[in-house]
């Protein structure tokens, strides 16, 4: 059991964009990237169209072609990329996935709420260049 979950999509943007983020000396390939994660290329292929569609990465095609960063990869966040992956992040919530509480008050309090807010501001702590070598 895991408590904390990244979605497959997020998990491959996320290791992919580190990957570029640390070799900015050339684009790189879906096909490339897709053997180094061991991922699908489709999947990859599907996960680099909405990073494209949001701006964080830019392709050129050719045989010079592939993505790389649109923007320095200090201003680029997990955060940013898991929520262009799988959509605005939601801070709290029931962890059963209730709309309705059986107690009359919820059973963690507000430390749900309060993970969830640490977390995502870890998220947001998290950059690209964090992952690039000296």
């Amino acid at each position: 059991m895991n408590l904390i979950r990244v979605s497959e999509g997020a998990s491959l943007a996320l290791h992919a964009m580190a990957l570029i983020a640390g070799d900015q000396s050339e684009r790189l390939k879906v096909k490339d990237l897709s053997e180094r994660l061991g991922a699908s290329r489709a999947h990859l292929a599907k996960v680099f169209q909405k990073l494209a569609a949001s701006g964080l990465v830019r392709s050129t095609r050719g045989p010079a072609g592939g993505f790389e960063l649109n923007r320095p990869p200090d201003e680029i966040s997990f955060l940013d990329i898991m929520e262009v992956i799988d959509g605005k992040i939601e801070l709290g919530g029931c962890p059963f996935d209730r709309k309705v509480c059986r107690f009359e008050n919820c059973i963690f309090g507000d430390e749900v709420t309060r993970i969830s807010r640490d977390i995502h501001e870890m998220y947001g702590r998290i950059k690209l260049s964090d992952f690039i070598e000296d």
